[in-house]
């Protein structure tokens, strides 16, 4: 055999040994994954019974508490003694439901109805706390920037009568409050506590826009257009007003440890918001009673001769819904409020006077 050709066949060997380390590489890269895949799979396994586990401790420590609660509420004291005990009993039951909220708060949580309809069973939990941060982080972000393009959007629709611009203001309506019904519910799977009626107001206002979208061209839609872009000009600047401020209290009340970390800014007043509240309950008011005159407007139009559309009456007992459970929740909760600040003061007063008399 000529040199030559020994020196060919030692380049092919070069390659296939080459090829062979590679192949070893990838063996042993291959079994590390296949190693560390099934540790990651028994992990997961465990953290499940584990979750099942404490579900199952908190559900009966929930259903003793509540019984237990019953049975003080039946209990008549016959000494002094009896009755503060009952009192010291009822203190811990309070201290015990906020300990076991705070371990449900870290538990994943089951995925409401709309969740179910729209993703199944998807486990939509997310078990790092600094990942939900940064979950919650980026729906506040996503809340501040779509409100501004919705403000730019509206406000050329003021200056500019054109249907394409409105089209693409009703599609970006439906979609953002679409997205956000989405996005709080799972909020709420990781601990956020949107409750009541905040969370049916952007469901309602979601169909609201969708009925404005396949709103038709014509006279109705041309006498209604305007007020309408006004309307969401204004909730732009409101909603903005809202985050700004609400950021602020949130920011606050967190440092001092009266607040949840997951809470998030979200329409209307609420009792975490006592302070500054000259500044945005009358921007709120405004806004509702916007609400109101554009179902009167549309209840107006619904009976206009030429009205054809079913949108018009339709859009006229959406808004009203709007206003009307907007104004019931905010003056519930400035009420409470309200009365809360009154005990108290009255309470610090009669506390001070009872002091001055011992000193006497």
């Amino acid at each position: 055999m000529s040199s030559e050709n020994a020196y060919a066949l030692k380049d092919e060997w070069d390659v296939l040994d080459a090829e062979f380390k590679e192949f070893e590489q990838e063996s042993s890269l291959k079994h590390y994954q296949s190693v560390h895949q099934r540790l990651f799979s028994k992990a997961v396994d465990e953290l499940s019974k584990c979750q099942n586990l404490c579900n199952k401790s908190i559900a009966h420590q929930w259903y003793r508490l509540n019984q237990i609660s019953e049975a003080l509420d039946k209990c008549i004291p016959e000494t002094k003694d009896e009755k503060e005990l009952i009192e010291s009993i009822k203190q811990d039951i309070e201290s015990r439901k906020i300990q076991l909220e705070d371990i449900q708060s870290v538990l994943p949580g089951k995925n409401g109805l709309y969740l179910q309809i729209i993703l199944g069973s998807v486990n939509v939990t997310i078990m790092n706390k600094e990942d939900s941060m940064k979950y919650k982080e980026e729906y506040e972000r996503f809340k501040l920037t779509v409100t501004v393009i919705i403000l730019i959007l509206s406000a050329q629709s003021i200056i500019f009568s054109y249907r394409v611009l409105d089209a693409l203001l009703h599609f970006l309506l439906v979609w953002y409050y679409c997205t956000l019904t989405i996005r709080e519910s799972i909020l709420v799977v990781n601990g956020s506590r949107i409750k009541g009626w905040w969370r049916i107001n952007h469901f309602i206002t979601t169909v609201q826009a969708g009925v404005i979208i396949v709103w038709p061209d014509g006279l109705m839609y041309d006498l209604f257009r305007r007020q309408f872009t006004l309307y969401t000009c204004y909730i732009s600047i409101l909603q903005f007003l809202q985050f700004n401020y609400q950021q602020g209290c949130l920011y606050r009340l967190r440092a001092l440890g009266e607040r949840h970390k997951m809470d998030i800014t979200i329409e209307g007043f609420h009792s975490w918001m006592w302070r500054g509240l000259s500044f945005l309950l009358p921007f709120l008011y405004i806004g509702y009673i916007f609400q109101l005159y554009n179902a009167y407007t549309l209840y107006n139009l619904s009976k206009h001769e030429k009205c054809v559309e079913w949108q018009v009456y339709c859009s006229a007992i959406i808004f009203f819904v709007l206003f009307l459970g907007n104004m019931f929740t905010t003056s519930r909760v400035l009420h409470q409020k309200l009365t809360e600040t009154i005990a108290k003061s009255l309470n610090s007063s009669c506390e001070k006077e009872s002091n001055s008399n011992k000193i006497k």
